[in-house]
């Protein structure tokens, strides 16, 4: 009857021990914090400086290292909301537009007459033909420019559409094009904030998309919001370069005029390059992917004039050569020149998929922001605030704690006390899985931390409740331990559930400190209803096996 099988058995306490392991680090939060500090500052094989030798000996790296990730409101930093003006990429595209469609009108000029540009809205170009019986020929060659758009939703779209209005020629975004230069400009805005901001070594910075047009900008341990501005708006470089050899050894001597630059997508791989560009980021005009020849994930990219003719020279006095694409101090891509590529356009294919095609034209895009953006709203909190936060939520959880452990024995004598030995179990698997997840621990989350231990003990009160009905009813102790658990389950379960999916809830509906409290809140569910239902049982037929008492007192 109070039996649970061996393997049972290792399994709840494997659990419980993992839980315990993963919470420790924590327990010693600002000393593993700086050896783990030091050791991603030695990531590259540099020597260590005496402080670091020191943080790196405070925590061995064979003990485990993981932390609970500090949101904002617990480690102070900067909030910033921004808007992108993705107008202006519209506008940009049409300007880039205008010279190759001239050219291609002017080469008709005795069929559509002189042309002239007229002032028009972000998103189209209006040119006024001289001849207007050679619309035809004009929207025609027009129509011949646009390009088919690759994305989930405009297969078979073009990115332009051509109409006219008398004597002018009406040249427009495609609704579908529209669309995905909104989501390609908000994805690149994202990238660069993400890739600049990376280069500062915070810790846990949140960059999320809100709404349509926004960007939220949250990075805890950073100064000011005004250092935070200044940060986000340095500019990516973005370089092409000739490529010397490649080599696996990143101490390696590139000789003189060389750099030596590790592969973004090859780990361990180094490409040695020359030092001077060829073409750099500032004359790149646009990177989109496509398919090549044999309809594989590839990038198309275009230069502007004064670029295209630098990369044009290149490629035709070195056929058969790499060159590589550097962003940032790292190879994004290195491909072989096929081939004489004029007019500053080309493809650059490789074992794409369709996302890896797409991710590379952002990074391409990224040398810097495509559009201005306008913070709507900024903050600094302060770590001082942070660590009263923290403070606040410690002598919380331990007034909760201690006022539930006081309830549970005397409410429950020895019951009681197994009942708060799961609780501090249960403390432990939460954090620990927080810890293993890598979720960020908010003020909204101490709080869900809180109401969990509060509700820990509730399947407890159900479980011991039921085991004294049958205690009153004559039974025996083991027949009322079984019962207690096999009776009670069915109400913890439902009471549990509930409240499990108002938590999912929260997490799917809400944002930011609501989605906080939502993971901490549903990650305690989980935890409470195992401890109490396993690790309890496990802990009273322990102690049932061995004491055989005749009577017991719940």
């Amino acid at each position: 009857m109070l039996h649970i099988a061996l393997w049972n058995r290792l399994l709840i306490w494997a659990i419980c021990l993992a839980g315990v392991v993963l919470t420790a680090p924590n327990l010693f939060y600002a000393r593993v914090e700086r050896a783990n500090d030091a050791r991603a500052a030695l990531a590259e094989g540099a020597t260590p400086t005496p402080e670091q030798a020191a943080a790196m000996a405070g925590w061995p790296s064979w003990l485990p290292h993981t932390l609970v990730p500090l949101g904002l409101d617990l480690r102070g930093g900067a909030h910033l909301l921004a808007e992108v003006k993705v107008g202006e990429v519209y506008k940009r595209r049409m300007d880039a537009f205008w010279p190759e469609l001239r050219d291609a009108l002017v080469a008709e000029r005795a069929t559509v007459g002189p042309v002239r540009r007229l002032a028009a809205g972000e998103g189209e170009l209006r040119v006024q033909i001289g001849t207007p019986e050679g619309m035809a020929r004009a929207i025609e060659i027009a129509r011949g420019l646009a390009r088919p758009i690759l994305t989930l939703t405009g297969i078979g779209a073009s990115d332009y559409e051509v109409s006219s209005s008398g004597d002018t020629l009406v040249v427009a975004l495609s609704e579908a094009e529209r669309a995905a230069t909104h989501d390609r400009t908000m994805q690149q805005s994202i990238e660069i904030v993400r890739r600049r901001i990376d280069e500062v070594g915070t810790r846990e910075p949140t960059i999320a998309r809100q709404g349509t047009d926004r960007i939220l900008i949250q990075v805890p341990g950073i100064g000011s919001a005004a250092e935070l501005k200044g940060l986000i708006g340095t500019t990516a470089q973005l370089t092409f370069h000739p490529v010397v050899s490649r080599t696996a050894d990143a101490k390696a001597t590139p000789g003189v005029g060389n750099l030596i630059l590790p592969s973004l997508d090859e780990p361990g791989v180094y490409y040695i390059i020359e030092a001077v560009p060829v073409v750099t980021g500032e004359e790149l005009v646009d990177a989109q992917p496509s398919f090549d020849q044999n309809n594989r994930p590839a990038v198309n990219f275009r230069f502007n004039p004064s670029g295209a003719r630098k990369f044009g020279d290149y490629t035709a006095q070195n056929i058969g050569s790499p060159f590589a694409i550097v962003l940032d101090g790292e190879v994004v891509s290195a491909p072989v020149i096929q081939s004489h590529i004029p007019g500053g356009s080309g493809i650059i294919t490789g074992r794409f998929t369709v996302e890896e095609s797409t991710r590379l034209a952002v990074l391409l895009r990224a040398g810097a922001l495509p559009a201005e953006m306008t913070f709507l709203e900024e903050r600094t909190i302060g770590p001082e605030l942070g660590q009263d936060s923290i403070d606040a939520g410690r002598v919380a959880a331990v007034v909760a704690a201690v006022a539930v452990v006081v309830l549970m024995v005397a409410s429950y004598g020895l019951f009681g006390v197994f009942a708060t030995a799961a609780l501090a179990l249960n403390m432990a698997l939460i954090i620990g899985t927080l810890s293993a997840i890598g979720a960020t621990l908010t003020l909204p989350g101490i709080a869900g931390i809180v109401l969990t231990i509060g509700m820990a003990v509730d399947a407890n009160v159900l479980i011991y409740e039921r085991m004294r009905e049958e205690l009153r009813q004559a039974r025996g102790p083991a027949r009322a331990i079984d019962q207690g658990f096999g009776r009670a389950l069915s109400a913890i379960v439902d009471a549990n559930v509930t409240t499990f999916i108002v938590a999912v809830i929260l997490y799917a509906l809400g944002s930011g400190p609501v989605r906080g409290f939502a993971i901490t809140l549903g990650l305690g569910i989980l935890t409470s209803v195992f401890t109490a239902v396993y690790v309890t049982r496990l802990i009273i037929i322990t102690w049932f096996n061995r004491r055989r008492p005749k009577t017991i007192v719940v």
